[in-house]
């Protein structure tokens, strides 16, 4: 193990970005943590995925490629937090990612993060059970139950990113055209996504010809009369997701019923989303809605039905094995969906209800059950 970092003065700006976290908001987490510790019985945690690297270092980027693994192994032990990263990173990551309090421990870039993070436990806690850390994979249902309800700082990060989503979508649809192509119009998604300072980690287009598909992956064929596009961003660790449809030529009267019907299901689930309720009890109502709506009995085993949000696209996707119980300020993004019509948007659950975080008020909607809905958008 090479140098210790502190961080006492590494919280500044640089290159236009300054190192995530809300004070407050990081004692909270790491209260969190250490109450899993002493629910275990010991004496550190070794965080290794994105999920919760992001989580407890409060929107710290962790990733070069979207598609690797972290750059970055945290150890949290009784005395402090610990990261370690590769020394080609030490530098980006200590002047633009590193909340204050956080000691940063390069190793060499051929290294392995989690074995050198481990080495920082045991040389800190000994050789005893209680001195090696515990494996994140060990305790993930804690850590999902501690990252559930969002802090002040991090619902007001989520809200600014849903909001700047919403637009994006608007602008970019409102500009599509039936020539447009699949790729071009999710070309243009990202291009927006990326300048707002977020990642785009999902994006999906089917036009007219491809609307069967639940994920379509953009094609170069052309949008034709109706369209959907699908984006889940990133920023700060935060995933907003939003579905949204374009029509060039008017909706037929099947695809509003449809529309509806869907959006009723919608309803019926966010009424099931109140604090105390358990995501398999909202699963079997997630079925039953399908029923009830005129859908067929088998359209939930056609894709997910999403779930609790966050620092995860889904965390976790609801299944009827997942008994989680929901609580105040935990964010959602449910995804209903069947042939040709599918709705989704991610909202959080306040102590005034649902409110829908990726939302445009230029986006034509209708009040479903006391909520703004979106609608096709007309062309």
């Amino acid at each position: 193990m090479s140098q210790t970092t502190t961080t006492a003065a590494l919280t500044q700006d640089a290159a236009g970005r300054r190192a995530p976290g809300v004070p407050a908001d990081r004692d909270i987490k790491r209260r969190r943590v250490l109450d899993i510790l002493d629910a275990k019985g010991r004496d550190s945690l070794l965080l290794t995925t994105h999920t919760a690297l992001a989580w407890y270092l409060d929107g710290s980027r962790v990733h070069i490629s979207l598609a690797g693994d972290p750059i970055a192994a945290m150890l949290v032990d009784r005395d402090g937090d610990h990261l370690v990263t590769f020394s080609n990173e030490a530098g980006r990551i200590a002047a633009e990612e590193l909340p204050a309090g956080v000691s940063l421990h390069p190793v060499p870039w051929y290294g392995d993060l989690v074995q050198a993070a481990a080495e920082v436990g045991i040389a800190r806690g000994g050789n005893t059970t209680a001195g090696k850390p515990l494996a994140e994979a060990d305790v993930s249902a804690e850590l999902r139950a501690a990252r559930q309800q969002l802090l002040p700082g991090e619902s007001a990060r989520y809200a600014g990113l849903g909001a700047e989503l919403a637009g994006v979508m608007t602008d970019v649809l409102s500009a599509a055209r039936p020539g447009t192509t699949e790729f071009e119009l999710v070309s243009a998604l990202a291009g927006r996504v990326v300048a707002a300072g977020a990642e785009p980690l999902v994006l999906l287009c089917s036009g007219s010809t491809r609307s069967d598909f639940r994920h379509p992956l953009a094609t170069h064929s052309p949008l034709g009369r109706r369209a959907m596009a699908v984006v889940c961003a990133r920023r700060d660790g935060l995933v907003a997701n939003i579905t949204r449809w374009v029509t060039f030529d008017g909706s037929t009267a099947g695809e509003r019923d449809a529309e509806a019907r869907i959006a009723a299901v919608e309803a019926d689930i966010f009424d099931a989303t109140v604090p105390g309720a358990r995501l398999d009890k909202i699963f079997a109502e997630i079925k039953a809605a399908y029923v009830r709506h005129g859908f067929g009995a088998d359209q939930w085993e056609q894709h997910h039905q999403g779930g609790p949000a966050g620092y995860a696209g889904r965390d976790p996707r609801v299944t009827a094995a997942v008994a989680d119980t929901v609580v105040l300020n935990q964010p959602f993004t449910w995804n209903p969906s069947a042939p040709g019509v599918k709705i989704e948007d991610t909202v959080q659950l306040t102590e005034s209800g649902l409110t829908v975080l990726t939302a445009d008020e230029r986006w034509p909607s209708t009040t479903v059950n006391g909520l703004n809905r979106p609608l096709t958008l007309q062309l």
